[in-house]
Order: structure tokens, then C-alpha cells, then sequence
């Protein structure tokens, strides 16, 4: 086996990364309320029709596409729109730590 399929094997073994965010403010959906969220870090495809720099920026519009797409539970384009924007804030500091490298990530807690 070549490095490169067993880095693939590796990778694909340990699943997702998710982080978990807390909602000040729940989001109210009929009889269910959804307190905390599930951020899925996001795969390529995901990331169609977006700017990273605008993720990285944290562009609320940026936010409002990218979160339904990796959030467990699914939540729609209208209830990101409507969430508090300290909770929205808390998503995308998760979806910043998304896409930084292991070593940026490390950098950054020194």
C-alpha cells in the first residue's frame, strides 16, 4: 500500500469532525426546539458558490448558505437569517476553525 491510500484509509476511518454550539436562543420549529447545533466541518463540495474569503471573514451571507448545508439538525436559510447574532457569531468562530490547518490551529492557542 502506497502513503497516499493509507493517509486515505486514516482519514476516512475517523469520520467527521463536528463541534457542538450552544444556542443562547433556541431555534423554535413547530413543537421542536433546537438548542444546540451540530457543525459538520465542511467538504469541498459544500463550499460551491462560496468564498472562503467570505467564510473566513465571516460574511453573514456567507453564513446563512454554508450552515444549512453542515448543520445537525438541518436548519434552513430562513432560520439561520433569523438566529441571534451571537449565536450566528459562535457558528461561524466553529466554521473559522474549520478552515485553518492543524499547525494554524496550533499557532493560534499559543
Amino acid at each position: 500500500m502506497t502513503d497516499a491510500s493509507t493517509i486515505a484509509i486514516a482519514a476516512a476511518s475517523t469520520g467527521p469532525v463536528l463541534r457542538t454550539v450552544a444556542l443562547d436562543t433556541p431555534i423554535v420549529r413547530g413543537e421542536q426546539t433546537i438548542a444546540t447545533l451540530q457543525l459538520r466541518k465542511p467538504r469541498s463540495g459544500e463550499l460551491r458558490g462560496l468564498s472562503l474569503v467570505d467564510l473566513g471573514q465571516l460574511k453573514v451571507d456567507a453564513l446563512i448558505k454554508i450552515l444549512p448545508r453542515i448543520s445537525m439538525p438541518t436548519v434552513t436559510e430562513v432560520e439561520v437569517g433569523n438566529m441571534e447574532t451571537a449565536d450566528l457569531l459562535a457558528c461561524g468562530a466553529e466554521i473559522g476553525g474549520f478552515l485553518l490547518q492543524k499547525s494554524q490551529r496550533m499557532d493560534a492557542l499559543d
